[in-house]
């Protein structure tokens, strides 16, 4: 199916399963240690054998050589794989670092072998008695260091843009702004680790392992592995989380595979915490600059933002000026992103990439141009709200309600009492507010499923998309229960199987509304075959209350299936409405904080998002969704950094004890607002999505609120108490 033209009416309208709270049919299974992730599948017909990696202990130079002598000959060592006896291997299209294999090392902790023995404890032990001489080469490991070395990326990655003339507006401007900004190094730190098993059966190999996207990574193996992409059956049912670190083939699943193939047995292999920091990839760090010049009635007539990034040899930039060509209007406009070569490990999506650390940036910068203008910072951003793209004003948005979530937010939040900066205070505390405005693209992706009617009456949702916790077992049920008339509990959802049509897989906020929209597809099918079993005219068939009814005429969905059964496939593919219109999603993030005036502890204590992303598809999981992305950028505005040690070149709090996390004690109350919109250029599903919508502005709001409580400006993340206690009051 093709979605070309904007939905009309169709059955997901009907709303008896669709938008309706709906508990997740797998949080049972969680909840109770049934659901099996990576690691801990077991099949009693297979022995299993555990690999623990070994890593490259220099960040970049070349490996003389490798003596596993001694790990080999240690009890219980089944064999060592290094990356010398691989060799030189090609790279997958999703990998920027080779994952394994030949004699150059391009970041520290790149793993360089792997030890295989007949219990985890015995590989790791033998695992330290690997002895590697290397060629060390001196590296590039500090952004602002290399930020003159930096380029201009490929027109197709990171295009300039301009509109109109932006020195011209910005010099005539009467009020402007010029600030730089920076944004950390940061760790996507899902609980559940990188982990796979794999098991060969001649040259066919079976992989069990934690992956968003099961077909990128299934085609990168086979290009690493050199088979037919037909000989790998992998598998990701349930996934402990992922925010992007997930999307890529890992070397967990190419050393699982290795190591299997070496011992002829089934082999485990998840990678240590400070593996996952230093090996798999992470959100770069950004220097940005946002320069905004305005009326003194507070319209902005010019805009740039320039942003820095680095990255591995042949990488990408972090797109983090994306959401300022869009989010405000402005005549004159520029924007560029320029990348340096850094020797660290690879940089690559993390939640919302380009759209969070880039509002951290620009969402400061409005407040301090409000303060400037001396606006109040909602009203600044009303002032320059536009109903088209400001690139291109023949293409206007397909749903934009940003002052809508702004005005109800302020109202539910309290706005109005928020006072001038550093004037209120409860005791020791000082009280602040911030606000900023949530922006993400709408992005589509085509996906598939096979839905199977049984002669039970139970519908069987089979697709290879996954659910990182985002609630995709229930959406998909809700979305083909609608479609054929039944509830939730007679919905069976099968996912994470390669022998599954190829859906679009999670990330990207694409997830929800790509894979349902591929249900509705498949289900679109199987109506059909129903009505043409039993002689229906498809156009007047109506499916409820388990049956599908014509005129006067009602079936059973279990008599239509009969002992055959039926089935429908199909993949929802996309037109060209994005093109012609703008498909966004918005929001607005409130904050309270308090400060402590001795020490300059911040504490956030509310927080509220109002969020404007089409139809909601549950709104239970969606809100899971959203505070869940709230409690994230809470540690990306205070805790979360990694840190660069710029003479080795490697992240030296490699763990979740020195990588620091927001936890639950962090985050007293949360509250979530979703505006009630259907958006039918996006889907038949007339959704978008949520995910990614909750962390975006998130930060920037509460860098706002502790200006607001201060008085005290912090334009480089994460805003710790040392960059605060200099400005604080003077105290007794």
């Amino acid at each position: 199916m093709k979605f070309d033209t904007p939905a009309t009416t169709n059955p997901i309208d009907n709303l008896k399963v669709v938008g309706r709270p709906t508990h997740r049919i797998d949080g049972s299974l969680k909840t109770t240690g049934r659901a099996t992730y990576a690691y801990e599948w077991h099949d009693p017909d297979l022995r299993y054998a555990y690999g623990y990696p070994v890593g490259a202990a220099i960040a970049k130079g070349r490996i003389l050589s490798i003596d596993a002598t001694d790990a080999k000959s240690a009890r219980g060592v089944l064999a060592v794989v290094t990356t010398l006896d691989v060799g030189d291997r090609k790279r997958g299209e999703y990998n920027t670092a080779n994952l394994f294999g030949g004699s150059q090392v391009q970041h520290y902790h790149q793993a360089i072998a792997l030890v295989i023995a007949e219990t985890f404890e015995q590989a790791r032990a033998a695992a330290s008695l690997i002895k590697v001489e290397y060629a060390e080469e001196a590296g590039s490991f500090d952004l602002a260091g290399a930020m003159e070395t930096a380029v201009k990326p490929d027109d197709d990655q990171a295009p300039d843009t301009a509109f109109g003339d932006f020195d011209k507006g910005y010099a005539d401007a009467p009020v402007t702004l010029d600030a730089k900004y920076s944004t950390p190094d940061q760790s996507h730190a899902a609980m559940e680790p990188h982990a796979s098993i794999a098991a060969w059966d001649g040259d066919e190999v079976q992989v069990w392992t934690s992956s968003q996207m099961i077909d990128w990574w299934r085609g990168d193996l086979a290009t690493f592995l050199d088979i037919d992409k037909d000989k790998i059956r992998l598998m990701s049912p349930y996934i402990g989380g992922g925010f992007g670190g997930k999307l890529f083939l890992r070397v967990d699943a190419v050393l699982a595979a290795l190591g299997a193939k070496a011992v002829g047995r089934a082999v485990k292999v998840a990678l240590p915490r400070p593996f996952i920091m230093n090996n798999t990839t992470h959100r770069p760090a950004t220097i940005q600059r946002v320069r905004i010049g305005a009326t003194a009635d507070g319209r902005i007539q010019a805009i740039a933002h320039e942003s820095w990034s680095g990255d591995l040899a042949g990488g990408k930039v972090e797109p983090a000026v994306n959401q300022t060509r869009l989010l405000y209007a402005g005549a004159n406009r520029m924007t560029a992103m320029r990348l340096a070569t850094l020797d660290l490990a690879e940089g690559n999506a993390m939640r919302a990439p380009g759209e969070a650390p880039g509002l951290m940036a620009l969402e400061v910068a409005m407040d301090e141009m409000a303060e400037k203008l001396g606006l109040d910072p909602i009203q600044l951003r009303v002032i320059n709200d536009t109903q088209v793209d400001p690139e291109k004003p023949e293409r206007p948005f397909s749903k934009r309600d940003l002052i809508g979530c702004l005005r109800l937010g302020a109202e539910r939040f309290g706005w109005s009492d928020r006072g001038q900066p550093g004037s209120r205070r409860e005791g020791n505390w000082m009280i602040g507010t911030g606000v900023a405005a949530a922006y993400r693209d709408n992005l589509l992706i085509p996906s598939g499923a096979r839905v199977r009617l049984g002669q039970d009456g139970v519908i069987t949702v089979e697709t290879d998309m996954t659910d990182i916790g985002t609630g995709s077992y229930t959406i998909i049920a809700q979305t083909a229960a609608e479609m054929m008339g039944v509830t939730v509990d007679e919905v069976e959802v099968r996912l994470g199987d390669s022998r599954f049509p190829i859906s679009a897989g999670s990330g990207g906020q694409f997830g929800a509304n790509s894979s349902t929209s591929g249900v509705y597809a498949a289900c679109v099918k199987l109506r059909e075959a129903v009505a043409q079993k039993l002689g229906f005219n498809s156009d007047e068939v109506v499916f409820e209350n388990s049956k599908v009814r014509a005129g006067n005429r009602s079936v059973t969905l279990s008599e239509a299936a009969g002992p055959e059964g039926l089935v429908g496939e199909d993949t929802m593919e996309w037109g060209d409405l994005a093109k012609t219109h703008q498909q966004s999603t918005f929001g607005a993030h409130f904050v309270e904080v308090g400060v402590d005036v001795f020490t300059g502890e911040c504490r956030v204590r509310r927080m509220l998002a109002v969020c404007a992303a089409g139809r909601i598809l549950n709104p239970i999981t969606a809100r899971s969704q959203v505070i869940g992305a709230m409690t994230m950028g809470v540690g990306g505005a205070l805790s979360e950094e990694l840190a660069v040690d710029t003479r080795r070149g490697f992240f030296v709090n490699h763990d979740l004890a020195g990588y620091e996390v927001a936890v639950h004690a962090d985050i007293p109350h949360q509250e979530v607002i979703f505006l009630d919109e259907t958006d039918p250029m996006s889907s038949p599903m007339k959704a978008k999505g949520v995910g990614e919508l909750g962390l975006c502005g998130v930060s920037a709001a509460i860098a706002n609120a502790v200006y607001n409580a201060t008085a005290v400006r912090v334009r480089d993340y994460p805003v710790t108490l040392d960059k605060l206690i200099g400005g604080l009051p003077e105290v007794a």
